[in-house]
């Protein structure tokens, strides 16, 4: 027996087994990177989904493109909106800051102001204190831009029930329903048409805080007499 050539078809045999694992091997890295970036890639895809889901139904930011709300938002500030600040049968109050698509009414646009006046409401300016009056109630409106008398256009109007009576707190920079009193709609926000409440002030981060209704309403009565 020539042992010589059996031992030389052994190493041959054992350099093959070693190369065949090692390509094994190679190709199973190789697959396993791919999974990796594929996990990745589905997990980045899942992750924008989940982001467009909260900024379509939950919450969505808006940015601030003018003064017309100062001091309290300014331009550049990003809100974020609570879009289901109004869903389950909850409406608008006085006082709230919201978003609204202003579109065939207001302009082709979303805009955003504070309620002065919800359904039933009669809105006066000014009143014999020269306030705002709000069913006969004068109103304290400490967030004015400091200067800002509360408007220069006088206005005595009734709000429809299922309409806002909206307003900037920059009253000498903001277009709002006051010019808009003799357009169709007569100046008024349908509750339709808000798009949700600004609840946060969250960039930039020297801003951060929360957009709290404040208590200038508190003493107006509802349209029917009693106070709400």
């Amino acid at each position: 027996m020539d042992t010589e050539a059996q031992h030389t078809e052994r190493d041959r045999s054992s350099r093959d087994a070693a190369e065949a694992d090692g390509e094994e091997g190679s190709r199973s890295a190789r697959s396993g990177g791919w999974s990796l970036w594929h996990k990745a890639g589905l997990l980045g895809l899942l992750c924008v989904a989940c982001l467009l889901l909260v900024s379509t139904f939950v919450m969505q930011p808006f940015l601030i493109p003018s003064g017309s709300m100062e001091p309290s938002l300014r331009s550049g500030d990003r809100v974020l909106v609570n879009k289901l600040a109004y869903r389950f049968d909850s409406e608008p109050q006085r006082g709230d800051v919201v978003v609204f698509d202003g579109s065939g009414y207001f302009g082709d646009d979303d805009y955003i102001k504070r309620v002065a006046g919800v359904g039933g409401d009669r809105v006066v300016c000014c009143g014999e204190q020269g306030r705002l009056e709000v069913n006969g109630e004068a109103v304290d409106e400490r967030y004015l831009f400091p200067g800002d008398a509360p408007s220069s256009v006088p206005f005595d109007i009734v709000v429809p029930e299922g309409s806002l009576f909206v307003l900037g707190d920059h009253r000498s920079a903001s277009s709002d329903s006051r010019d808009h009193l003799g357009s169709p709609g007569g100046g008024m926000v349908p509750v339709e048409s808000v798009i949700g409440r600004a609840d946060w002030i969250g960039w930039p981060a020297g801003r951060w805080t929360s957009i709290d209704r404040p208590g200038t309403f508190a003493r107006v009565p509802d349209p029917g007499g009693a106070h709400g």
